[in-house]
This record gives C-alpha cells, sequence and structure tokens, in this order.
C-alpha cells in the first residue's frame, strides 16, 4: 500500500466540498463524514442508515456494534447525512449509507478511491490522495486543534507516538501551537 497524504489545507478540503456536493450528495456525505470522524475505509463503507439515524434524530455517535471506540458525529457530519437521507426518499434504516447505483450494497473501495482522487485532482493537490486521506485528514487536522496525540494514537491503534506523527504526516511539531484555554 501507497503513502498517502492528508489534506493539510482548509481550503482545499473547502474545494473539494464544493466539487462532491455538486457531483453528488452521496459523494459529499461519504467525504465529510470521512474526515469529521476518522472512521476506517471498511467501517465507513458498512455503516448503514440505521448506525446514524433512528427514523427521527441524528445520532451524537455512531452506533455500530463492531466499532470502538464510539465515533462522534459532529453538526457537519450530521448536516451533510441529513441533507443526503432526506434527499433519498427510498433509504431504509437496513440499506447501506453509502449505496451503490448498482444494487444494494455499498460502493466499492476502488469507487470510493475514484471520488476522492478525481476531485482531488480536479483541485490540484499535489501529494498522494487516496481513501486512507479522509482519516489522515482527520487526525492531521485534530492534532492541529490541540487533540493529544495519545488519544489519536488509541484512535488509530498505534503503539507509539511517533508512528501516529509519522501516519498523519507530523515530520516537525515546533510549528504547532497549542492554546489552552480553560475559560473558567
Amino acid at each position: 500500500m501507497e503513502f498517502v497524504h492528508p489534506i493539510k489545507d482548509i481550503h482545499q478540503i473547502n474545494r473539494m466540498k464544493k466539487l462532491l456536493i455538486q457531483q453528488s450528495k452521496r459523494d459529499y456525505a461519504f467525504f465529510v463524514v470521512g474526515i469529521n470522524t476518522g472512521l476506517r475505509l471498511n467501517d465507513l463503507l458498512h455503516l448503514k442508515v440505521k448506525h446514524v439515524w433512528n427514523g427521527q434524530t441524528f445520532y451524537d455517535f455512531l452506533h455500530v456494534d463492531n466499532i470502538d471506540p464510539p465515533y462522534f458525529l459532529n453538526d457537519n457530519a450530521k448536516k451533510a447525512l441529513k441533507d443526503y437521507i432526506f434527499s433519498n426518499h427510498d433509504m431504509e434504516p437496513d440499506h447501506y449509507l453509502f449505496k451503490s447505483q448498482k444494487g444494494n450494497l455499498p460502493i466499492t473501495r476502488q469507487q470510493a478511491y475514484r471520488i476522492i482522487n478525481k476531485k482531488a485532482q480536479e483541485i490540484g493537490l499535489t501529494g498522494k490522495v487516496g481513501t486512507h486521506t479522509l482519516r489522515k485528514t482527520f487526525g492531521y487536522h485534530a492534532y492541529k486543534k490541540g487533540v493529544a496525540i495519545s488519544l489519536l494514537q488509541k484512535i488509530f491503534h498505534h503503539s507509539t507516538a511517533s508512528e501516529t506523527l509519522h501516519y498523519l504526516d507530523i515530520q516537525n511539531d515546533n510549528d504547532t501551537v497549542i492554546m489552552i484555554d480553560v475559560n473558567l
């Protein structure tokens, strides 16, 4: 497997989101949920509608038996999911969330790669981009916003902090300024 990079520039993330929403609400939701949860690709592809929505409200955490720790669904992820699910009136609780157009199966790993890679090329991303870019983008930005490397290490199931920093493509940590404001 080739090493892929996170999308480090927020403007590039926003450009990708803009292109994806124009293409497909499914693809947009896939990207937004991926970069906001850090889920593994396999877990992301096998999410079902019932894992994020009970028919009336969207969950704050993914309700999936095999996913530990539970993954938080922030407002951006919930909004993308709401727009996507509500625009597809035929979605049932047991349907795959990111359903293929060729039946009642999830999109394939290859299709997920094509979705992400094509849009990355369109916005001019120069680094290697793939489906793992979503997970790495989540981790990179979580770290840059002050999430402890030990927590990310646990999420990614890494044995060392240096492994997590390498995974997130952070070579020089000296430019990270973390402001801790408890605002008591």
